[in-house]
């Protein structure tokens, strides 16, 4: 059987995540030399126009060097259908680009229920491959917003036109839903993993008052540093890593960070990647099965 050509064929097991280049309070030189330290190792890229001035910074180190212009993801949407060529544009211009490797589709609103109802969106999404835009899709995926993609997928409306799923997957989150994510997995549909590392170290993200963001990454640390110390993992960036590329339908994971060692920890844990022990995945599995019933998709839009 011949292999079918997709937009993500070649992605790297790593993608650097872009967040901090619109960190004002690191200075433009540092994010520069993160920026370009990332852009020599070959990986692939994600970023989005929210991103402070994130676009503007690899704008500048992709005209500085116009050789080692990785291949991105760019979040696109969002609640209209003709929102999507201006958001397009608007992502596009600062990076001196004419085109992206996949568009990430933050669906909402209208455009979401066009989506799930297989509408007209379809015919946009393969007029903008068709001239160049975007070579491939990927849906984000957020548990309040499961229940569009559910329903396209099972009716068939994603099939060569949407290349994969990409959100939240790491030991302490996975925001696809409890039916959405089995209907994935049924499916073997390519996912692409999100915020790799949960947002930092789990030890601290469990005894540091105030590290975890909201209160339940605290809680999930709690029940989730025994099954990370007993595995014998050396760090906790190779155990998330890891834990992402143990499920094979999990092509990559993507990380951000401002530091070059924080880069340097994502790229040597990328090396030689192998799955974590079964009985760990078990455990962590079923803690996320019972903390999408219990809290996940009960939560208020960005909430989590």
């Amino acid at each position: 059987m011949t292999h079918k050509k997709s937009a993500v064929d070649g992605i790297t097991p790593y993608i650097y995540g872009t967040t901090r280049l619109g960190d004002e309070n690191i200075t433009r030189e540092e994010r520069l030399k993160v920026a370009k330290a990332a852009m020599d190792s070959g990986v692939w890229f994600h970023t989005a126009r929210m991103y402070g001035d994130a676009l503007e910074v690899l704008g500048q180190a992709f005209a500085e060097e116009p050789n080692k212009v990785p291949r991105l993801i760019i979040k696109i949407g969002w609640d209209q259908i003709d929102q999507l060529r201006d958001v397009i544009q608007e992502s596009l211009e600062p990076l001196g680009l004419p085109g992206m490797q996949l568009g990430q589709l933050c669906l909402g609103g209208e455009l979401a229920e066009d989506f799930a109802n297989g509408g007209g969106c379809y015919r946009v999404f393969q007029d903008l491959k068709d001239e160049g835009f975007v070579q491939g899709y990927v849906v984000e995926v957020f548990p309040w917003t499961s229940d569009a993609p559910l329903r396209a997928l099972r009716a068939g409306y994603t099939e060569g036109i949407i290349d994969g799923f990409i959100f939240y997957l790491n030991p302490l989150q996975r925001f696809a839903s409890n039916v959405l994510w089995d209907e994935i997995q049924e499916r073997g549909q390519t996912v692409i993993a999100m915020r790799t590392v949960a947002g930092g170290p789990v030890h601290s993200l469990r005894d540091i008052p105030g590290f975890a963001w909201v209160d339940y990454l605290q809680k999930r640390a709690v029940e989730v540093v025994p099954i990370f110390e007993k595995s014998g993992v050396k760090s906790w960036t190779e155990f998330c890593v890891r834990f992402a590329h143990s499920f094979p339908n999990v092509i990559a994971t993507v990380g951000a960070t401002g530091k070059i060692d924080h880069l340097n920890q994502f790229l040597a844990a990328k090396e030689n990647i192998e799955p974590l022990e079964e009985s760990v995945m078990r455990q962590i599995e079923a803690l996320q099965y019972k903390w999408s019933d219990e809290l996940d998709i009960h939560a208020e839009p960005w909430t989590m």
